[in-house]
C-alpha cells in the first residue's frame, strides 16, 4: 500500500477513534458519577441511620469509689480494674488543654465536631506514605467514641461506618453544645474520659487519675512538660508508657512540646526548656492508701450486700460513712493505754448512737498489716455474762417484778425436768446471798440465780429476746446461754447493738455504717443510711433493766466505768477467763468492750497489772476512758416513760418469792446438750467486783486513773429524736 493510500485510510478512521475515545470517556464518568453517587447516597444512609444523641446512653466507664469519714475526710479509695475521678473544668489547668488540642485535635476551636480539611490533610499523607500514620478524628470524634459507640473495628466498611456514626454524633454533639462554652465542656469532658494507659493492672482514664498515678499531684499542680507527657499518651498509651519506655515517652514528649511551640501556645525557647526537663515521674500508692482499715473492709462488705458485687467493681461511687476519726483515735488510745504491754489481750470497742443506730467508732489493738481479721465486727466470742441481761430482758417482757422476785442464791447440782438438762453453777469463791431479787442478782451478776430464772422462763424464750435485742449469731437455746455459755459466740458490733435496744426505750436499732452513696452521674441513695427500727419491748421494761444496770456501775461490778454521767452496764467474763467484757450506755451513747487473745483458747491469769482479767478491770477501765472523752460533759438524760411497767402474776418453779410453787432442786451434775461440762463461776479480787458477782465496798468507786490524757477532742451537738446527742 501506497503512502498515500496509507493517509486516506487514517483519515477515514479517524472520527471513528475519536469517538470512540469520546464514548469511552463518557461511560467511565458516567460509571464515576455514579459511584461517587452511590458512596454518597451510602454515606448519607448510615448518616441518617445513626441514633440521635438523646437515644444514646453513654457507656459506664466506671472508676475509682471513694469512701468518707462522717466529716467529709477521705477514709480511701474501693479499688477496681478502673482509676477514674471525673474532676470539674476548674480543676484542668490551661496547659494541659493547650497540650492536648495542639496534638490531638489543632483545629478544634475552628471546626463544628468534624474536621474536612484534617480529613484531606491526613487522607493525602496516608496514601503518600503507604500507611496510616495520622488520623482524621477531631476530640469531639474521640469523645463520642469514648462515650456512645461502642464498635471498635478500626478496618474495613464496619470501621468506615464507625467513623460516618462518630462524624454524624460529633456534629450533633457541637450543635447541643455551642460556642466557647460548649467547646470547654467538650476539651474537660475528653479529659475526664480518655485512657491514659495501664499501670500495674489498673487502666487509668482521665486526667485527675494520670496526674496522680504518673506524677502523684492534682491536675492544677502539673507543669508544662509534665502536661505535655500526659497530652501524648492517649494516641499509643502502651508505647509511651513513661514507665515502661523512659526514652519513647521523652520523644513523644517531646514532639507535643514542638507542635504547641509550631502552633504558637508556647514560645520556641519555652519549649526547648522544658525538653531538656527530666521525665519526673513519680510512682506512688496514693489509690491503695486506707485509713482506719478494718472499717474501711467493713463497709465495703456492707456496700456488696447492699448493691452487689458487679456494681462496687465498677466504682465510680461516693461512699459517705458514720465513722468519727476523733472517737476512732479516743477509742485507739484507751486501748493502748490500759494494754500498753506486748503479749497484753487484744482489745476491740464498738460504740452507736442510740436514736439512729450510727456506728461511731469501730476500733481494735489489731494489726492491719498483720491480720485482716475485724475483732470489733467479726470476732464471735463467748458473752459470759453479759448475757444475763438477755435473761433478765425475758422475764421483765412477762411482767416479772425484778425487785420482788426472789431466787435462792446457792450451789445449783440438780436434773432439769423442762429442759432435760444435768445443772450444776456455782460461785467460785462459795459465797451465796441466800434469797436474792433479780435486781441484786444483775447487780452482784449472781449465777444461780440467773440459772434458775432462765429454767423459769425457758432456754427458747431466752434465745427470742436475744435474737428480738439483735443478736444475728446462731443459739442453741441450752440452759447455759443465759450465762453466756455460747457455743458459737457474739461480735462487740452485735453486743453494743443488742444493749441499744434497751438504751432506746425497746426499739431495735439496725447499726448504720453508711449514710449515703452518690452514683455516677448524681443519683443519691440514703436507703442504707435509713433508721430501721422495731419495737420489741416497751419502755417500761427496758427502764426496769436499766435501773438494774446502772446499779452495777455505781456499787455492783462495774464500777470502774464510772464517768459522772447517768450511766448504765453490765460486766462479763467467761469461766475461763478467754473473754472479758464491759457493754454499757450512757443516755446518748452505747459502747462495748471486748478484751481477750485472738486464740480462743488462751486464758488471761497473768496479764500484767490485772493478774486474772475480769470484765470490771481493763474492759470497763477502757469503756471509762473513751466514754468520759466521747460524752464530752454531754451525759444527757434518760427519757421519761411513757408505758410505766406492769407486774404481772409469775408462776415460777424455782423462785422463792413472788412465785407460787417455789421448787425444790434435785441432786446432779451439769452437763448441757452439746456434752460439753459447763461450770460458771464467779468471783472477786478482794479489791473491787472485778466481775460482778458481790457487792463492792461503799465509798468511793476503784477506778485506775489513766497514766496519759486521751487526745483532745470536739464533740459538737445536734439534736437527734428530740434529744441532744453526739455528733460528727
Amino acid at each position: 500500500m501506497s503512502r498515500r493510500e496509507r493517509t486516506k485510510r487514517r483519515s477515514r478512521n479517524a472520527p471513528r477513534a475519536s469517538r470512540f475515545i469520546f464514548l469511552s470517556l463518557g461511560l467511565l464518568f458516567t460509571l464515576a458519577l455514579l459511584a461517587l453517587a452511590g458512596a454518597v447516597g451510602w454515606v448519607l444512609s448510615v448518616a441518617n441511620s445513626t441514633p440521635n444523641l438523646s437515644e444514646l446512653k453513654p457507656a459506664s466507664k466506671g472508676g475509682i469509689s471513694v469512701v468518707y469519714a462522717a466529716n467529709g475526710k477521705r477514709l480511701g479509695f474501693i479499688q477496681s480494674d478502673v482509676l477514674r475521678t471525673p474532676v470539674p473544668s476548674t480543676s484542668i489547668p490551661q496547659v494541659m488543654r493547650n497540650a492536648t488540642v495542639a496534638v490531638e485535635d489543632r483545629r478544634f476551636y475552628h471546626h463544628k465536631g468534624v474536621d474536612f480539611e484534617g480529613v484531606v490533610r491526613a487522607g493525602v499523607k496516608n496514601v503518600l506514605s503507604g500507611k496510616t500514620v495520622q488520623g482524621g478524628s477531631t476530640l469531639t470524634m474521640q469523645l463520642i467514641r469514648n462515650l456512645y459507640v461502642q464498635d471498635n473495628t478500626k478496618n474495613g466498611i464496619k470501621g468506615i461506618e464507625r467513623k460516618i456514626r462518630e462524624a454524624k454524633l460529633a456534629m450533633d454533639l457541637e450543635k447541643r453544645h455551642p460556642g466557647p462554652h460548649g467547646k470547654k465542656w467538650i476539651l474537660t469532658t475528653y479529659l475526664n474520659d480518655v485512657p491514659y494507659g495501664t499501670v500495674n493492672g489498673k487502666n487509668t482514664i482521665g486526667v485527675a487519675a494520670a496526674a496522680r498515678v504518673f506524677f502523684d499531684k492534682v491536675p492544677n499542680q502539673l507543669t508544662l512538660p509534665e502536661a505535655a507527657l500526659l497530652a501524648g499518651l492517649p494516641q499509643a498509651p502502651s508505647d509511651y508508657n513513661p514507665f515502661y519506655d523512659r526514652v519513647a515517652a521523652k520523644q513523644r514528649r517531646n514532639d507535643v512540646l514542638q507542635k504547641m511551640a509550631d502552633q504558637k501556645y508556647i514560645t520556641q525557647v519555652q519549649a526547648n526548656e522544658a525538653m531538656q526537663a527530666t521525665l519526673g515521674t513519680k510512682a506512688n500508692a496514693y489509690y491503695k492508701k486506707r485509713r482506719e482499715a478494718y472499717f474501711f473492709d467493713f463497709v465495703k462488705q456492707q456496700l456488696i450486700k447492699q448493691y452487689g458485687q458487679t456494681v462496687v467493681n465498677r466504682g465510680g461511687l461516693k461512699i459517705y460513712t458514720t465513722i468519727n476519726l476523733a472517737l476512732q483515735r479516743v477509742a485507739r488510745h484507751a486501748i493502748a493505754t490500759r494494754l500498753p504491754n506486748p503479749g497484753d489481750p487484744s482489745a476491740a470497742l464498738v460504740s452507736i448512737d442510740p436514736h439512729n443506730g450510727h456506728v461511731k467508732a469501730m476500733a481494735s489493738s489489731g494489726n492491719y498489716g498483720i491480720s485482716k481479721f475485724n475483732l470489733a465486727a467479726q470476732a464471735k466470742r463467748q458473752p459470759g455474762s453479759t448475757f444475763k441481761v438477755m435473761t433478765l430482758m425475758t422475764a421483765l417482757r412477762r411482767g416479772v417484778d425484778v425487785n420482788k422476785t426472789t431466787y435462792e442464791s446457792k450451789p445449783l447440782d440438780f436434773f432439769d425436768q423442762g429442759t432435760g438438762t444435768q445443772i450444776k453453777v456455782t460461785t467460785d469463791d462459795h459465797s451465796y446471798g441466800g434469797n436474792t431479787s433479780l435486781f441484786e442478782g444483775l447487780v452482784k451478776s449472781d449465777n444461780t440465780v440467773y440459772q434458775q430464772l432462765d429454767l423459769d422462763m425457758g432456754p427458747e424464750a431466752v434465745r427470742q429476746t436475744a435474737y428480738d435485742m439483735g443478736i444475728t449469731s446462731h443459739l442453741d437455746a441450752y440452759p447455759a446461754e443465759g450465762l453466756g455459755g455460747l457455743r458459737f459466740g457474739v461480735s462487740p458490733l452485735e453486743m453494743t447493738r443488742a444493749y441499744t435496744t434497751i438504751n432506746d426505750g425497746g426499739w431495735r436499732l439496725k447499726p448504720v455504717v453508711v449514710t449515703k452513696v452518690v452514683f455516677p452521674g448524681g443519683k443519691v441513695d440514703t436507703t442504707m443510711g435509713r433508721t430501721d427500727r422495731h419495737k420489741v419491748f416497751t419502755d417500761g421494761q427496758t427502764a426496769e433493766a436499766r435501773g438494774a444496770m446502772e446499779a452495777n456501775v455505781q456499787r455492783g461490778t462495774g464500777t470502774n466505768a464510772q464517768i459522772g454521767c447517768p450511766a448504765a452496764g453490765k460486766t462479763g467474763t467467761t469461766s475461763a477467763f478467754t473473754d472479758a467484757w464491759f457493754d454499757g450506755f450512757t443516755p446518748n451513747l452505747n459502747t462495748a468492750v471486748w478484751v481477750g487473745y485472738p486464740k480462743a483458747t488462751i486464758s488471761m491469769t497473768n496479764v500484767i497489772g490485772y493478774g486474772t482479767m475480769f470484765g470490771g478491770d481493763a474492759p470497763a477501765l477502757i469503756w471509762h476512758d473513751f466514754m468520759q472523752t466521747a460524752t464530752a460533759g454531754n451525759c444527757g438524760t434518760w427519757a421519761p416513760v411513757k408505758e410505766p411497767f406492769v407486774a404481772q402474776p409469775f408462776f415460777g418453779k424455782y423462785a422463792t418469792t413472788g412465785a407460787p410453787g417455789g421448787g425444790t432442786d434435785a441432786q446432779g451434775t451439769f452437763t448441757d446438750t452439746t456434752g460439753t461440762s459447763t461450770t460458771p463461776t464467779t468471783k472477786t479480787n478482794g479489791k473491787y467486783p472485778s466481775n460482778g458477782y458481790a457487792a463492792p465496798p461503799q465509798g468511793k468507786p476503784n477506778i485506775k486513773p489513766s497514766p496519759k490524757p486521751p487526745p483532745k477532742i470536739t464533740v459538737p451537738t445536734s439534736t437527734q429524736g428530740g434529744t441532744t446527742a453526739p455528733s460528727g
